[in-house]
């Protein structure tokens, strides 16, 4: 173990990473024949995988965390004490601590080994700790989980603990207020119970059914998406999912890709295979003819379904899954281009997410990693015009050095949803390999034959992802604009169901997502279930409505609104919805 880079001064990773060790000693007194593996830090915690005799559950947290709270209170000294390799081999054999004799027989001979202990527990460990276990003051196990040593699926599997430590019990009692909430937002929850989405394992893990609500607001989301990218100057392009193995090879992906690619298909004594990408698809379109200075730059959009053979470990509702849609242009332009190019896409991108309410972003330019293609006048050209791009929208930035892409420079930013955490979705990437392998050029004003510039761009990532974050960012209330059902009508009695569902088919009209509740609930029920729906706005039908040729307007956030007419109705959604508030 050890601190992450950066932080081994910071006293509140001390303080996890201490309490990651007296989690270790604790479970190991408590389930005899435990082994333990690799227990590192973590941006809320901690955790640390056992190999255990007998599964854990959560139902055995409280009593790990009861023995490390005894270990905190005899404030046992942590010390460091350095070995030779040897001798740190045969010190973990002899303790039967296999998985830590592979860690270090894995590492170079002239590493230095330490290790750190307190009281007669002792592990491998880097540090550096706080003094003692007394020094470790607010402790809180948090779940069990599954994990594979080495993250290899066909090595041993082993149980994960995650806890954390704070320096106070306000800060603790702050981050455990953020995680319920978390948990309220979760998509998973959220999406079952507003009926959005499902998997199935018998339709195959990590592949996601949208159901009507669902994709009421894919629609949406997606009639924006190219409204957007067709004001943008972009082009709009459909590719097929499959192509023939011989366009994978080309490009690369069957020697640097394969094990993320489903297995081929055979048609007509051809081996076809399921595209993970698109850009060989748009490669293909703009090689159909030959491209002329003129012509530059070609802005080519696309929706395009892939599937990534992604292990079932890793699937998580919409965020991980096997098949997606990717948000996914590729802008091809000559070098002289390249940073306005750049910099319509950075507009475009921050325009994209505020309107769908992200106002916080975190942005990173990463630069040239070890391995890599091309040219340095390349990689200088598409990093200087990437910064440049940045400076020009006034963003404030990180330099990430070396990561980089192998065929590329890239900018990454992060948004920030209403609990303050980080999602990667938008990227915008500068391609010299592909572009090569395809022979993809431009004749030139000079009448020659030139390399053309191949920029990758998403500004959600994937549909199913960004629908995910939407979810949680929203909690489920999504603004009116988006909301799969706008407005739900609420008869008072049966009486006025036809009048109900005559003012349903003028706000239908008008292009509103509109529901009636014509059951013979009473109007309280109705009311509560319309909110457990998340519908913005309930319209109230009764005598004085039907009299007024108008309805009582209640909205989810301001309460009751009073009667509207039709017209005034229509006007009001209108501009909320136009406002995108």
């Amino acid at each position: 173990m050890v601190c992450r880079p950066g932080h081994e001064n910071d006293p509140l990773e001390k303080v996890r990473h201490s309490a990651a060790h007296i989690m270790a000693s604790a479970v190991q007194e408590l389930y005899p024949g435990t082994k333990v593996t690799i227990g590192p830090v973590i941006d809320d915690g901690f955790y640390y995988d056992f190999d255990t005799p007998e599964p854990l559950s959560d139902d055995d947290l409280a009593k790990i965390e009861s023995k490390m709270r005894h270990i905190i209170k005899m404030n046992v000294p942590f010390e460091r004490k350095e070995v030779a390799r040897d001798e740190a081999i045969a010190l973990f054999r002899e303790m039967d601590e296999l998985y830590k004799v592979e860690i270090i027989e894995g590492l170079a001979a002239d590493v230095p080994i330490s290790l750190y202990s307190h009281g007669e527990w002792q592990d491998l460990c880097k540090g550096p700790h706080v003094e003692s276990t007394g020094k470790v003051p607010v402790i809180k196990l948090l779940s069990v989980a599954g994990a594979y040593w080495r993250g290899d699926e066909k090595r041993e599997q082993l149980q994960r603990i995650y806890g954390t430590a704070f320096l106070n019990q306000a800060d603790l009692d702050e981050f455990l207020a953020r995680r319920a909430e978390a948990e309220a937002r979760d998509h998973r929850k959220l999406g079952k119970e507003l009926d959005l989405f499902s998997t199935l394992e018998e339709l195959g893990a990590g592949m996601i059914l949208w159901h009507p609500r669902g994709a009421r607001i894919r629609h949406e989301l997606e009639n924006y998406w190219r409204e957007a990218h067709l004001k943008g100057g972009y082009d709009l392009v459909y590719t097929p999912h499959v192509a023939r193995r011989d366009l994978w090879q080309t490009s690369g992906h069957l020697d640097f890709y394969s094990e993320n690619m489903f297995s081929p298909m055979s048609m007509e004594h051809q081996e076809f295979q399921l595209k993970p990408m698109n850009c060989p698809f748009h490669i293909m379109i703009y090689k159909k003819q030959r491209r002329s200075y003129r012509d530059l730059p070609f802005r080519w959009a696309e929706l395009g379904t892939v599937y990534r053979n992604e292990r079932s470990g890793v699937l998580h509702g919409l965020m991980r899954v096997r098949g997606f849609t990717q948000d996914d242009a590729h802008i091809f332009c000559s070098p002289d281009q390249l940073e306005d190019e750049i910099t319509e896409v950075l507009k475009l991108t921050l325009q994209v997410l505020k309107d769908f309410g992200f106002e916080s972003f975190e942005v990173y330019l990463s630069t040239r990693p070890e391995k890599s293609v091309g040219s340095d006048e390349n990689w200088e050209l598409a990093t200087n015009s990437l910064e440049a791009a940045l400076k020009r929208q006034q963003l404030d930035y990180e330099v990430d050095p070396g990561e980089g892409v192998f065929y590329g420079p890239k900018i990454d930013i992060k948004i920030k949803d209403i609990l303050g955490r980080s999602w990667q979705c938008s990227t915008v990437q500068i391609d010299f390999n592909l572009p090569e392998r395809f022979g993809v050029n431009y004749v030139g004003s000079d009448g020659e034959t030139h390399p053309t510039i191949m920029v990758h761009r998403a500004l959600l990532g994937s549909l199913e992802r960004f629908f995910g974050v939407l979810i949680e960012h929203y909690g489920g209330n999504f603004p009116l604009w988006l909301a799969p059902e706008q407005v739900r009508l609420l008869t008072i009695s049966e009486k006025h169901a036809t009048y109900a569902a005559d003012c349903a088919a003028e706000l239908r009209a008008a292009g509103l997502r509109v529901e009636v509740d014509d059951s013979s609930d009473k109007l309280g029920a109705k009311i509560r279930q319309a909110e457990l729906m998340k519908v913005p706005y309930m319209a109230i039908v009764g005598n004085k409505e039907m009299e007024a040729h108008g309805l009582g307007i209640r909205s989810k956030k301001k309460g009751d609104m009073g009667l509207m007419t039709i017209e005034q109705c229509l006007e009001y959604f209108s501009r909320e919805i136009t406002d995108r508030n």
